[in-house]
């Protein structure tokens, strides 16, 4: 048992030292006929085979266009197969995958390709009013993008565009052995674009060594298997998708299972009950939409045995009802960061349903955590500090930015992550916030997420997020935002009174706002700096600059 808050992963399983290209040869050998991907939305069902035939073509198919290994392709689009098959087929070309968020507007998706020098854009016509390929047009048309070479349409045809279904039919090209043989598992294979509050993303770059192996120790916690199918609701552009998603299926010969392109909680639950789905990821408030549908009780989920709920602070009672109602009796949490591809911390399901609904776990294999002070001394147990990171899991850098990557790698090697967190004597783990969201009020430190904890307690509400917002007396003070369960009323005096002696007086929010959502990302995590900004603008209210 640690003495202080520096805990070490176990050093088994062993890591692999394959690229994620030979992953899925191994897997077309081992899991030949075995489902490897079923895209409800467009009734396609591939086995293992047919993805990695389809994976080769695809990857001959970029060749024949001339990229060459280590050139950026770029992904713009939801969930469907073909963002899988370049996933893949990129691996097997050598090329580095850089997936762009599908909320992306011109401005950003501008920045992003330039700043990676991107040579190609595979990317749908559009989805939920957003014209993806008329952006790009419009882009390549003021010659916006010098390093564009290429841009391929998953969807039809158009002027300026290369079919997505005519690159992916080429003919089986030698150079993909060729390049496979090459490529090391350490070479750069990904960059992801992490969303920051100010200032512009930053490009996390993440190689097969990182991704593929966080994919399989996620796995490892749940206990996939080629019997399981695991139904992925979560975008594939971010980590949770394409790494804990579809590179934990890979390492196990399980399935992946998209229920729809973007999250709809009916299409969620029809494809657990009707693919008979042993597993379900999703962030909470996904868990909170499926639960809270009004046909929720009608369908069968008796399949389920597991899943991952991440992506964002996970509220307990949340967890117990997933438990309780969706048959999800090894439910897991898990906690990490794009920068470190991404998983850190995950509960086991031998850990008891106590320890999993209020930690997130325990440190992986092969990863190293530790909890620092402001001058970078470990803590001791369970003594709150910034949680960083050190091993296999730790980003590459970020793409072409060596002063932000120097500002989050330390010189030995440290991924410093930014949350608050603590370790207790056991190597269980608590997230309690991020240090910008921290709020200071009257020199009391108060953490958002343990009001969030008491209030998500209360019978009336659905969801809750806590900030601080300025205050003239004391510096700051909580504002709650609420969103009330169907059908229910309530007033800030009745939250108030519920806080009443249950909890510190001054961690009772002096503001309530009842709300219909919250400002999200598309990944699910909560944007409290837009609230913040509504609260203050709401409120006419004046920011005080602090040291």
């Amino acid at each position: 048992m640690p003495s202080d808050s520096h805990v070490i992963g176990a050093k088994r399983p062993p890591l692999l030292e394959q690229t994620i290209g030979d992953a899925l040869s191994d897997a077309a050998r081992k899991h030949r006929d075995a489902p490897a991907l079923i895209s409800r939305h467009q009734h396609i069902r591939w086995t293992y085979e047919e993805l990695n035939e389809r994976a080769d073509a695809l990857a001959s198919g970029f060749l024949k266009l001339g990229l060459l290994p280590g050139e950026r392709i770029g992904i713009w689009s939801p969930t469907n197969a073909q963002w899988t098959l370049t996933q893949f087929a990129a691996a097997k070309a050598g090329l580095i995958l850089v997936t762009v968020n599908p909320a992306y507007r011109k401005a950003e998706v501008e920045y992003t390709l330039n700043k990676v020098q991107c040579a190609v854009m595979v990317l749908v016509k559009n989805h939920r009013g957003n014209e993806y390929a008329r952006m790009l047009t419009e882009l390549r048309g003021d010659g916006k993008l010098p390093h564009l070479r290429h841009a391929i349409l998953t969807d039809g045809d158009s002027d300026g565009f290369v079919a997505f279904d005519e690159v992916a039919s080429a003919k089986m090209d030698k150079r993909v052995a060729e390049i496979g043989a090459q490529l090391k598992n350490t070479d750069a294979i990904n960059i992801q674009f992490t969303s920051g509050t100010t200032g512009f993303p930053k490009g996390a770059t993440l190689s097969h060594h990182n991704i593929l192996n966080n994919g399989l120790f996620v796995g490892e916690q749940i206990g996939l298997s080629p019997a399981d199918r695991v139904c992925i609701p979560v975008p594939l552009y971010h980590c949770f998708g394409m790494v804990m998603g579809n590179l934990g299926c890979l390492t196990h010969g399980a399935a992946m299972v998209y229920p729809s392109e973007g999250f709809e909680p009916l299409a969620v639950l029809r494809a657990v009950q009707d693919e008979k789905c042993t597993a379900l990821y999703g962030v909470p408030t996904m868990f909170i939409a499926e639960l809270g549908h009004i046909d929720f009780d009608k369908f069968d989920l008796s399949s389920l045995r597991t899943g991952i709920m991440a992506g964002s602070p996970c509220p307990i009672e949340v967890m117990r009802q997933v438990i309780a109602k969706m048959n999800m009796s090894q439910v897991t949490i898990a906690y990490g960061m794009t920068e470190t591809s991404p998983v850190s911390f995950q509960s086991a399901r031998s850990d008891s349903i106590e320890r999993r609904v209020s930690t997130v776990g325990r440190v992986l294999p092969h990863v190293e955590t530790k909890i620092v002070d402001a001058h970078g001394a470990t803590v001791p147990c369970s003594t709150p500090g910034e949680l960083c990171t050190r091993g296999y899991s730790v980003m590459l850098g970020y793409w072409d930015d060596d002063e932000r990557t120097r500002e989050a790698i330390d010189t030995d090697g440290w991924m410093h992550t930014g949350d608050i967190a603590t370790i207790n004597d056991e190597g269980y783990a608590n997230i309690t916030g991020r240090i910008k969201d921290m709020v200071i009020r009257g020199g009391e430190n108060i953490y958002p997420r343990e009001i969030e904890e008491f209030l998500y307690r209360h019978p009336k509400i659905a969801d809750v997020q806590v900030v601080g917002i300025p205050d003239e007396k004391y510096g700051e003070e909580l504002c709650a935002w609420i969103v009330l369960k169907s059908g229910e009323s309530s007033n800030a005096e009745e939250i108030k009174m519920f806080c009443d002696g249950q909890i510190a007086r001054y961690k009772v929010p002096r503001y309530i706002r009842f709300v219909e959502d919250f400002p999200m990302t598309i990944t699910g995590k909560v944007q409290k700096f837009i609230m913040r900004e509504t609260m203050i603008e709401e409120l006419d209210l004046k920011t005080t600059k602090t040291a």
